[in-house]
């Protein structure tokens, strides 16, 4: 035991965490505040302290984006800051990926509960380092350095920096493996553990980070990026006691977060009505036919059920009840995933423009049920890639709460969801020629930053511009990532017809790409997206889902003659029944419905194509505006057959203007015809609640369907006892895996 405390009044840090958590239990307020006196005796001191905090850390991570090397940081931004109090909990944020705010508060109270106070101890000056999903991240690739901040003698505070990583030495290269079933696999773990003191990284550590990854320069100066970052925030907490004073200061950190608390209430009660919010989403992963290991060779289908209770005093409850089992796959999710993304999107559809920091957090309920894949219990399992349950189940925390912002008549603020930000092509190889023949180069191209968003209930959807974990989002430059995966060049980026969901308002839409491989030796190539299954909830008052992923390249081409004779080569995929693969090139072309693809082996002149997904839609798509359909064609949205069959338009393309021509009669008769259609075609619920039960009582489910609901039957008691009761079901129901 420390001869004294570091805690405040000679507390250690864990009875202070202890103190602030059973206070927010009993009273229901951060630390048991009731008032907000420094705010109320003289406001602008309170709002300049708040500004010029964030301030800080916002200007932390932007110069810390100068010493990153990673084009992931550099290009588009994919860090963040935040300040802490002693116990953990998030004051003031930087821009960037916010999802992993609380990630870092997770891991400083992994490291008070496991009394890192006695050993090995915490010092001014010391560094920590943490990529453990099990103990506060989001998956390995994602790495955190945190250290502490000292008063004289006391820890008043912690400052952390996070980076997503091109690579953390796993199964194979990458920052998403799709190949990972167990923690084995995942890469490097640093779990919480000391790599410096004195402001400065320990040596040995870094010989060991070189000798752990495949990209060891990147890896290096994010570090550098990071630990610079957090010694500015220091500094500033520093410059900040000095001006305002210490007791100043600790008062306003738990102010803070207490009005952060109660702003969401206030927004809660504000913005949505009282009452039970339901939304179900499903992911896919087509493991069975791709899996090198015999225990991973099953398809699977993952039930992310989500439940959003709205109480009248503004207090959220937040439930997955219903999920499935965790599995022998990378999308099993820890709770720093779950909650990283809880509180990602609550900063961005209610609390935006205001205090963003643990105050949400400890305004919303949670229930992440023990033994599903959003709370597995199990440090054993791969963590690596939960993006693939965790981006498709908070599409069901949107669309419920898009319900309560369209009753309230906030139709501008509402989003049935969001594009999936998979396809992540992955990789790397070695360069067999040139200047730096021999040196490894890394696939990890960042353009899943800019998917396509839902449409509103007034306007399209955003294009190629949102990701849920980063609400600054952006696709990169071409040449960026040339620059550092020189190995595959691009030989387009191309808009993508017909992939964002249908409706009055359509969603937003994106790019495919196509590159081919060159100069290099040992090339790894794998990706994943959805396949079988529509990404998250789908679209809104009867707009579609946007378009499932699939996978297409082609290996031993005949690329080389085609490019010495400068002949036409694919520049895209906009049409797949009609694919320029088959028309411009010969080789063993492949093409599969589902995008998850395990780690093949590429050589030069091998050709890939990878699509961006699009944001779903709103409303009906015959009730859509013939001038936007005409926008949609000119722009290469959609594509003419498609707006004929669902949007019921038909049109024309002159080319001597170089545009298309909607032919209004001819649309309205269509439309018409459409009407009549569904009036013949459509069944009424009783006759498709017929028709679904029927799959049930029979057995006709599809084995990774069934083996899903068999173990959400068997996990949760509630909701499979409503599960039963809608499909009038025997109490003792089960479903059997054959």
């Amino acid at each position: 035991m420390k001869e004294k405390a570091l805690g405040w009044n000679g507390k250690t840090l864990k009875e202070m965490l202890l103190e602030s958590e059973k206070l927010i239990e009993e009273k229901k307020q951060y630390y048991g505040i009731d008032k907000l006196s420094l705010k109320e005796q003289d406001p602008f001191r309170y709002e300049r302290a708040y500004a010029s905090l964030r301030g800080a850390l916002v200007s932390a991570r932007e110069t810390a984006l100068h010493v990153a090397a990673s084009p992931i940081v550099k290009e588009i931004g994919e860090l963040c800051f935040a300040l802490y109090t002693p116990e953990g909990d998030s004051i003031v944020v930087s821009t960037g990926i916010l999802v992993h705010v609380h990630t870092m508060s997770e891991a400083v109270k992994f490291m008070i509960r496991e009394e890192y106070e006695d050993d090995p101890g915490i010092n001014p000056g010391d560094i920590f380092l943490n990529n453990d999903p099990d103990c506060g991240n989001v998956h390995t690739t994602d790495v955190q350095t945190l250290i502490p901040i000292f008063w004289q003698d006391e820890l008043i505070g912690w400052a952390g920096g996070v980076t997503h990583q091109i690579d953390t030495g796993g199964i194979t290269p990458g920052h998403d493996l799709v190949s990972a079933v167990q923690r084995f696999d995942d890469g490097v773990y640093y779990t919480c553990r000391k790599i410096g003191s004195n402001d400065k990284i320990w040596k040995d550590h870094f010989i060991s980070a070189r000798r752990s990854v495949r990209t060891p320069m990147y890896w290096e100066l994010d570090e550098k990026c990071r630990l610079a970052g957090d010694l500015m925030i220091r500094d500033a907490v520093l410059d900040f006691i000095e001006r305002e004073g210490i007791d100043y200061y600790k008062r306003f950190i738990r102010e803070a977060i207490e009005e952060g608390r109660r702003i969401v209430l206030e927004r809660v009660k504000e913005r949505l009505i009282p009452g039970r919010y339901r939304a179900a989403s499903f992911m896919d992963g087509a493991f069975k036919d791709e899996a090198w290991q015999p225990i991973a060779q099953a398809d699977i289908m993952n039930n992310l059920p989500l439940e959003i209770l709205v109480k009248e005093d503004g207090q959220l409850s937040l439930s997955f009840d219903g999920a499935n089992g965790p599995s022998d796959h990378p999308f099993n999710c820890g709770k720093g995933a779950m909650e990283g993304g809880q509180w990602v999107l609550l900063t961005q559809i209610l609390i935006y423009g205001d205090k963003v920091n643990d105050g949400a957090y400890f305004a919303v309920e949670k229930e992440y049920p023990l033994g599903t894949w959003a709370n597995p219990g199990d440090p054993y399992l791969s963590y690596q890639a939960p993006w693939g349950n965790l981006i498709p189940a908070y599409t069901g925390m949107m669309k419920c709460i898009s319900y309560g912002l369209f009753s309230r008549g906030y139709r501008e603020e509402v989003v049935p969801g969001y594009g999936f930000t998979g396809d992540a092509i992955q990789g790397g190889g070695i360069y067999d020629s040139g200047p730096i023949e021999g040196e490894r180069w890394a696939l990890s191209t960042f353009e899943i930053s800019g998917q396509g968003l839902g449409a509103s209930a007034v306007r399209d959807g955003l294009d190629w511009g949102y990701a849920m974990w980063n609400p600054e989002a952006d696709l990169g430059d071409v040449e960026t990532w040339e620059l550092f995966q020189g190995g595959v060049p691009y030989l387009a980026r191309r808009v993508k017809p017909n992939i964002c969901g249908h409706g009055k308002y359509r969603g937003g839409s994106n790019y495919e790409g196509i590159a081919v491989v060159a100069f290099s030796k040992k090339v790894e190539f794998f990706g994943a997206r959805e396949g079988n299954a529509f990404h998250g909830c789908g679209g809104m008052h009867g707009g579609y889902p946007q378009a499932t992923g699939y996978r297409l390249y082609a290996k031993n081409t005949n690329l080389e003659e085609i490019f010495k004779n400068q002949k036409d080569y694919p520049l895209g995929d906009p049409e797949p029944t009609d694919g320029e693969f088959e028309k411009f090139i010969e080789g063993d072309i492949v093409r599969k419905f589902a995008s998850l693809i395990y780690p093949i082996t590429l050589k030069n002149y091998d050709i890939f194509h990878f699509s961006l997904s699009g944001g779903p839609g709103y409303g009906d798509p015959l009730e859509r505006k013939l001038e936007s359909i005409k926008k949609d064609l000119d722009d290469g949205i959609y594509t003419s057959d498609k707006v004929y069959s669902i949007y019921g338009v038909v049109a024309n393309y002159n080319e001597d203007k170089d545009e298309w021509i909607v032919d209004e009669e001819a649309t309205k008769k269509r439309r018409e015809e459409m009407i009549n259609e569904r009036k013949e075609k459509s069944m009424s619920f009783e006759e498709f609640w017929e028709y679904e039960r029927k799959k049930i009582t029979d057995g006709k489910l599809y084995d990774a369907p069934l083996r899903m609901y068999t173990e959400s039957l068997q996990l949760s008691k509630n909701w499979a006892k409503e599960f039963r009761e809608f499909w009038k079901l025997p109490e003792d129901f089960q479903m059997e895996v054959k």
